[in-house]
């Protein structure tokens, strides 16, 4: 009935059905406020942002709820390294609350993922979550991600990164994803690309 049917579609399975991917854009950067809630996201000065968009724009991606509403979640992300190293890496993926656990995450890790394999030909995609951050820890591994090594005190010196990787077709042999077998310092990480 067309009273099920509206009540189905304020659900939050049918808000995640209805959301669409697309290109972010300057605007978005006025209207992602919800988006960046909770301790766990990182939130960038609008130079970082626009610095981002303005240099790898295919990897910057949003999701906006029915009708077009405000942006629901984003990834955003660049190429880096060099020969073996050179691979996508995640700066930021995040969910609205009211959008969360309907796999809108995934669909976002899979746009990045899919321009670093197609379009810039990677190796691999890497990203880094807070150790004690076990849901998005489960989600990637979910999703086919290893824990590569750990970073001591990454964030901001007090809590260490998980540094989580998945090969790409290019990595036949899977040799990015091969685990270090110890901890790293910060400065360590700049190694990756020279």
């Amino acid at each position: 009935s067309a009273r099920a049917a509206a009540a189905f579609s304020g659900s939050p399975r049918a808000r995640g059905a209805m959301t669409t991917m697309r290109p972010f854009t300057c605007d978005d950067l006025f209207a992602y406020n919800d988006v960046n809630t909770d301790a766990l996201t990182e939130t960038f000065n609008l130079n970082f942002y626009l610095s981002y968009l303005a240099r790898w724009p295919e990897y910057f991606t949003t999701a906006e709820g029915p009708g077009g509403s405000a942006p629901t979640g984003y990834v955003m992300g660049k190429a880096e390294g060099r020969g073996e190293r050179w691979h996508g890496h995640v700066t930021a993926v995040t969910v609205a609350p009211s959008y969360r656990r309907m796999g809108l995450a995934k669909k976002l890790m899979r746009e990045l993922e899919d321009v670093s394999e197609k379009v810039h030909d990677g190796y691999f995609v890497d990203l880094f979550v807070r150790r004690s951050n076990v849901n998005a820890i489960a989600m990637y591994e979910g999703m086919g991600y290893v824990v590569y090594r750990r970073v001591l005190n990454y964030y901001m010196g007090e809590e260490d990164a998980l540094d989580m990787r998945k090969a790409l077709p290019r990595d036949v042999e899977k040799k990015s994803v091969v685990p270090l077998k110890r901890p790293i310092q910060p400065h360590e990480l700049e190694q990756d690309f020279t």
